[in-house]
Order: structure tokens, then C-alpha cells, then sequence
């Protein structure tokens, strides 16, 4: 076990470099989505600052009231008869936060993904993704942008990691250190 800590300290670093690699209007809607997603804080008071983004939490908590059902769904295998019913649900929520139009790339939507639905979801957020970043909702400038996106790596890999991610981005309020009081 010992041998085991570096490693998931490393990784848990790697996550967040990449997070802050993230510019920070993604990085703002992923901690808000995260927020209503994994119900942890109260997402309308923390993250609209006017009624069109009050209007896109609501729609955003209602469809994401599907999530705790979609992690049951996600697929062991292959088996297209389990395809379906998770990723026509799974499609239409990506299809939503890729129209907000915050998540810009597949490794922003991935980050969020596998922290709403969980590791196991990797070997299908791929079709998930490019089926959404399709979608004709979207601006073709968009829809390119997003496609081009994801690597010929991530589109075609053989294997996805089961290790669950470590972190989570939280709200962190603002520090006025301009009137803190420094020591004599």
C-alpha cells in the first residue's frame, strides 16, 4: 500500500495541472456543474449572476437529474443492448453542456464526465462526445472546434483506466490580500 500513495499523489497533481491548464470560464462551469451534478453546494446561489444563467442552472439541474440513474446504466462490455439506454441519455446531457458552449475541448468534457458519472464511464465518453459535438443545436464553428478536438489517441484507445479521479474542483472564495495585515 505504501508504494501506491506517490503514485495516486502524482496523479491526483496531474489532475489538477490539468484542470488549471483549463481557461477559466471552463473551469468556472465544471466546478458549477460538478456543484448541481454531485448536489454539493446550492448551485443557483453560488453561480448566477443574472437571470439567463439562472435560466441555464434550472435546465442544467433538470436534466442532470438523470445521473444518479445513468451510473447504473454504464456498460461492462460491448453489449449493444445495453448501449442504448445509457448513451442516448448520456448524449443528450453532453449535447446540453457542449451548447453552453464552456466546454471547449474533449478533455474539458472528459474531466467533467468522469467526475459526474465515474471512471467506468471512460471507455464510452468517446462515442459520447463526438455524437454530441455533432448534434446540428451547435454552431458548425463549434461543432469543428469540438470535433478537432478529440485525439486519433483518445478516439481509437484499446484500454481506460478503472482508477477513479481524485479530484474534485470546489468553489475557493477570493482572499483580499491586499488588506491583510502583514506581521511586524
Amino acid at each position: 500500500m505504501a508504494v501506491k500513495r506517490p503514485v495516486e499523489g502524482a496523479m491526483t497533481l496531474a489532475e489538477m495541472k490539468e484542470f488549471a491548464g483549463f481557461p477559466a470560464a471552463t473551469q468556472r462551469y465544471i466546478r458549477r456543474s460538478l456543484d448541481i451534478g454531485l448536489d454539493r453546494d446550492d448551485a443557483m446561489t453560488r453561480w448566477s449572476r443574472d437571470v439567463v444563467e439562472a435560466a441555464s442552472i434550472r435546465a442544467q439541474a433538470r436534466l442532470y437529474r438523470a445521473l444518479p440513474h445513468l451510473r447504473q446504466l454504464v456498460p461492462d462490455d460491448a453489449d449493444l443492448a445495453a448501449v442504448e439506454p445509457f448513451l442516448a441519455p448520456l448524449v443528450t446531457l453532453v449535447g446540453f453542456d457542449l451548447g453552453q458552449g464552456r466546454l471547449t475541448s474533449f478533455s474539458a468534457f472528459r474531466f467533467l464526465y468522469e467526475r459526474l458519472i465515474g471512471a467506468e464511464a471512460r471507455p464510452w465518453l468517446p462515442s459520447a462526445f463526438c455524437a454530441a459535438a455533432a448534434l446540428p443545436h451547435l454552431h458548425p464553428e463549434l461543432r469543428r472546434k469540438l470535433l478537432q478536438s478529440i485525439s486519433e489517441a483518445a478516439a481509437t484507445a484499446s484500454g481506460w483506466s478503472n482508477r477513479q479521479p481524485a479530484f474534485f474542483p470546489h468553489w475557493v472564495e477570493k482572499v483580499d490580500t491586499g488588506s491583510a495585515a502583514l506581521p511586524h
